[in-house]
């Protein structure tokens, strides 16, 4: 029944239709999960094929979130999904140096073009390869997600390397970064 010369459902409709509907419920982690993944060398794929439209991908970046836990998540306003990383969200791609010693400025641009200063807010670590020995660098690019260091940008870190307190590092905003590799 309608109101009185109107197509607008009326109040009992409106009731009756909300009463209809299953009761909202909490997804699991089964529900939340998508068919996406982040493959070690940056490259988002969508079931198993690679997405090739830079904008789209950016548009998902925008949203990617990670938890304590360190499970990867696309998080908008009306969903949430579990998506897979390899390794780290971000390959940085490219640095520039401004400056020399602590008051060196190292500024990196990764495969999606965020650009950060490695320092306090953005630090660099290094992780060691337990089976192959190679190094593994980081920099934080935003909250908790990380950038891979590609390997080209690790090599000019190194060139710029310097010796602080019997340390192997590199400095940028005041802050020194060791380049030794943690196991």
């Amino acid at each position: 029944m309608t109101k009185m010369g109107t197509d607008e459902p009326s109040k009992i409709q409106k009731d009756a239709a909300a009463a209809a509907r299953p009761a909202a419920r909490r997804p699991s982690a089964e529900d939340e999960a998508y068919d996406i993944r982040i493959a070690a060398d940056g490259t988002w794929y969508y079931q198993g094929t690679p997405i090739n439209r830079m904008g789209l991908v950016k548009l998902f970046a925008g949203v990617l979130r990670r938890d304590e836990a360190g499970d990867h998540w696309l998080v908008t306003p009306a969903e949430r999904g579990r998506i897979e990383v390899e390794d780290a969200p971000f390959v940085a791609v490219e640095m520039t140096a401004a400056g020399a010693g602590p008051d060196q400025v190292l500024t990196v641009r990764t495969n999606l073009d965020h650009v950060v200063e490695a320092g306090p807010d953005h630090p660099i670590r290094v992780t060691v390869n337990p089976d192959t020995g190679e190094p593994r660098p980081y920099i934080v690019i935003k909250d908790t997600l990380e950038a891979l260091i590609a390997r080209s940008v690790y090599y000019d870190l190194v060139e710029r390397a310097v010796e602080h307190n019997g340390v192997v590092g590199i400095w940028s905003h005041r802050t020194f970064f060791p380049l030794e590799g943690k196991r």
